[in-house]
C-alpha cells in the first residue's frame, strides 16, 4: 500500500500532479451538474472542489499550480475571443448601441456598488480588503474570466506570500449571483408590471413590421417599362438593393442570367433578396406570379447546391468581386453561417466553414465547389497554428508596459487582456492576414472548457488553504450578503430603465442583462419562458463588449486601486 500512499502524498510526483487535478476537475464537473430548483452551479464547481483538496492539503507545487492556472486563463480567454471576435464590431449596429451602452453601465454599477459596500461594511485601513471585495464583485457577476484577470494582477502588485486568496471572496458570492440574477430580472418584470404574454404579441408584431433580413425568393414578371433593353447590373444600381436573379424566363427559355443579360418586357425572373427589400424590388420589376415554374429547362440540368468553404485561398473574399455569374455561369442565393441563414449581399466575405447555396448547371456547379473546397474533412481539423500564433501575439501585447500618472507600476493588458484583444481581432480581420481562424463550435468549447477547468482547480487549491480562516472564521458573511447587493441593485435600476424609458421587449432586456452578467443559467431561463429568439439576441449583442469590459477593467481596478 506504500505506492498508494506515495502517490496521494508526494507532491513532487508528475503522477500525483495529474492525478490532483483529475480528481478536481471531475469531482467538480459532476457536482456541477447538480440543480437545485432547476439552477446549477455548472462547471464553477470545480473551484469548489479544489477549495476543500487545497483545505486538506492535497496540493501540488506552487509553481505548477501558478503555470497550469495561468495556462488555463490564457486559452480559456483566447477562445472565447476568437469565438466573439466575428460579431464584436458588428455589435455596435442599430439598437445594439442602446443595449451595449446598458450593460456598459451595468457593469459600473456593479463597481460603484462593490466600492460602496466597500467602505460601508469593511475596515479601509486593511490593505487585503479591497482586492477581497474585487474577488467578490466578480462572484456577484458570474464572470470566471475577471477573477482570473484581477488574480494575475494581484499577484504583480503583492509579490509577496502574503498575497489575497480573492477566490475565497468569489467563491462566497457566486452562488447568490447565479439565483440573484434570475431574481432580479423577475424583479424588473414585477417592478415594470409587464405581463409575458404581452410581451409575446409585441414581439410578433415587431416581427411583422420589420422582417429580418433573411433570403426570400420571389417570382416576378417584368412589366416596368423602363426595364425594356436594360441589363442585370443597370437594373441593381439603380435599384441600390441587393438581390440575386438566380434564373429568368425569356422566350420559352430559362436561363442563368450574369451582369450583361437584357431583360425585355414579359420576362420572368427568380429572385432572391431579403425579407426588407421584397416590396420595393416587387414595386420596381413587377407584378409577383402565383404560379410555380413550370417551363421546360435547358440541356444542360441546373441543380442548387450546397457548397462548404473550406479552402484557405477563398477566406476574406468578397462576393462581388468573385463574378460567379460571369465568370462560373452560377448564382450565389444563400449563405448559412454558425447555423444562421445570411443573405447573400455582395459586400458578404467569405469564411472557411461558410455553407453556399449555389444554383446553375451542374458542370458549372461542380467547378465552383473545387474552387471553394467542399471537403468537410477539412474542418474536423483544428487551426491548431492560428491559436498558437495568436496566443504568441496576445502574450507580446499583454506584456507592452502602459504608463499612467498616479500608478505606482505601468499598466500591463496581462496574460488575460493581451489574448482576448488580439484574439478579437483575429477573429475578426484574421482573412486579411491569411490566417484560418475557424474551429468547430465543439472545438471551441472543449478547448475553453479545458482551460476554464485548470484555471479554476488551480486557484480552489491555491485558495484552500486559508478558506477556512479567511472566510468562516473571518468575514465570509459579509462577502455573500454584499455580493449579493452588488448582483442586484444594478439589474433592478438598469432593467427598469430599459424597459421603461428605452420601451425595450422584456425578453430582449433579459438577454441582455443575461449577457451583461456573460452568465449562461440566465440565457437558458429566459429562453425557457420565451418562444422567441429575442434574449439571445440581447445576449449576443452586448456579450462581446461586456465581456471584455469585464476582464479589462478587473486589472484597472487592481493596478489603480490595490497598489
Amino acid at each position: 500500500m506504500d505506492w498508494l500512499i506515495d502517490l496521494f502524498t508526494s507532491t513532487d510526483s508528475v503522477a500525483h500532479v495529474v492525478l490532483l487535478y483529475a480528481i478536481v476537475i471531475a469531482v467538480g464537473v459532476y457536482l456541477g451538474k447538480l440543480k437545485i430548483g432547476g439552477i446549477s452551479l455548472g462547471v464553477t464547481f470545480v473551484l469548489f472542489a479544489g477549495i476543500i483538496a487545497g483545505h486538506i492539503h492535497f496540493t501540488a507545487p506552487l509553481t505548477i499550480l501558478n503555470f497550469c492556472q495561468d495556462f488555463g486563463l490564457i486559452l480559456f480567454v483566447f477562445m472565447i475571443g476568437l469565438q466573439v471576435g466575428p460579431g464584436f464590431f458588428e455589435s455596435f449596429k442599430k439598437d445594439g448601441v442602446t443595449l451595449n451602452i446598458l450593460s456598459t453601465s451595468i457593469i459600473l454599477l456593479n463597481i460603484l456598488v462593490m466600492f460602496g459596500c466597500y467602505y460601508i461594511f469593511f475596515d479601509t485601513s486593511d490593505r487585503h480588503n479591497l482586492p477581497m471585495m474585487i474577488g467578490t464583485l466578480y462572484g456577484a457577476v458570474t464572470n470566471t474570466p475577471g477573477l482570473g484577470a484581477a488574480t494575475e494582477a494581484i499577484n504583480t502588485v503583492f509579490k509577496t506570500d502574503d498575497t489575497p486568496q480573492i477566490a475565497s471572496g468569489y467563491a462566497c458570492a457566486y452562488p447568490l449571483g447565479v439565483v440573484g440574477i434570475i431574481l432580479s430580472t423577475i424583479a424588473v418584470r414585477l417592478l415594470c408590471r409587464s405581463r409575458l404574454q404581452d410581451e409575446e404579441a409585441q414581439l410578433k408584431a415587431e416581427e411583422a413590421e420589420n422582417p429580418h433580413e433573411k433570403p426570400h425568393m420571389l417570382h416576378l414578371k417584368v412589366s416596368n417599362v423602363y426595364l425594356e433593353g436594360r441589363n442585370l447590373m443597370q437594373i441593381s444600381e439603380f435599384l441600390n438593393r441587393d438581390f440575386v436573379c438566380s434564373r429568368y424566363l425569356h422566350d420559352g427559355q430559362v436561363s442563368i442570367p450574369n451582369r450583361d443579360t437584357i431583360f425585355k418586357v414579359g420576362d420572368e425572373m427568380l429572385i432572391v433578396c431579403a425579407e426588407a427589400d421584397v416590396e420595393p424590388i416587387k414595386a420596381f420589376i413587377g407584378p409577383e406570379l402565383d404560379d410555380e415554374w413550370h417551363v421546360e429547362l435547358e440541356k444542360r440540368p441546373m441543380v442548387s447546391r450546397r457548397i462548404v468553404v473550406t479552402k484557405p485561398s477563398m477566406n476574406g473574399k468578397t462576393l462581388g468581386k468573385m463574378h460567379f455569374s460571369s465568370v462560373y455561369g452560377v448564382n450565389v442565393t444563400r449563405i448559412t453561417r454558425h447555423g444562421i441563414e445570411l443573405f447573400a449581399g455582395r459586400n458578404h466575405h467569405f469564411h472557411i466553414g461558410d455553407r453556399v447555396m449555389v444554383v446553375g448547371p451542374e458542370d458549372n456547379v461542380n467547378r465552383v465547389a473545387e474552387m471553394m473546397g467542399d471537403e468537410v474533412k477539412r474542418l474536423n481539423a483544428p487551426n491548431i497554428a492560428t491559436i498558437f500564433v495568436g496566443i504568441m501575439l496576445g502574450i507580446l501585447f499583454g506584456s507592452l508596459p502602459i504608463a499612467f500618472p498616479g500608478m505606482p507600476v505601468p499598466m500591463k493588458l496581462g496574460l488575460a487582456g493581451g489574448p482576448l484583444i488580439i484574439a478579437i481581432l483575429i477573429g475578426r480581420f484574421g482573412y486579411r492576414i491569411k490566417l484560418v481562424t475557424y474551429t468547430t463550435t465543439s472545438a471551441n468549447m472543449m478547448l475553453r472548457e479545458i482551460g476554464l477547468v485548470l484555471f479554476l482547480a488551480s486557484v480552489g487549491i491555491k485558495a484552500g488553504d486559508g478558506f477556512w480562516e479567511t472566510v468562516v472564521q473571518g468575514d465570509g458573511l459579509k462577502y455573500v450578503y454584499t455580493g449579493f447587493l452588488i448582483t442586484v441593485i444594478p439589474i433592478l435600476i438598469v432593467g427598469v430603465v430599459a424597459k421603461l424609458y428605452h420601451k425595450f421587449n422584456y425578453f430582449m432586456v433579459m438577454g441582455m442583462i443575461a449577457g451583461a452578467y456573460t452568465d449562461p443559467p440566465a440565457l437558458a431561463y429566459a429562453n425557457q419562458i420565451c418562444s422567441n429568439e429575442a434574449p439571445g439576441v440581447g445576449y449576443s449583442t452586448v456579450y462581446p463588449l461586456s465581456m471584455f469590459l469585464r476582464i479589462l477593467t478587473a486589472q484597472i481596478l487592481v493596478l489603480f486601486f490595490c497598489g
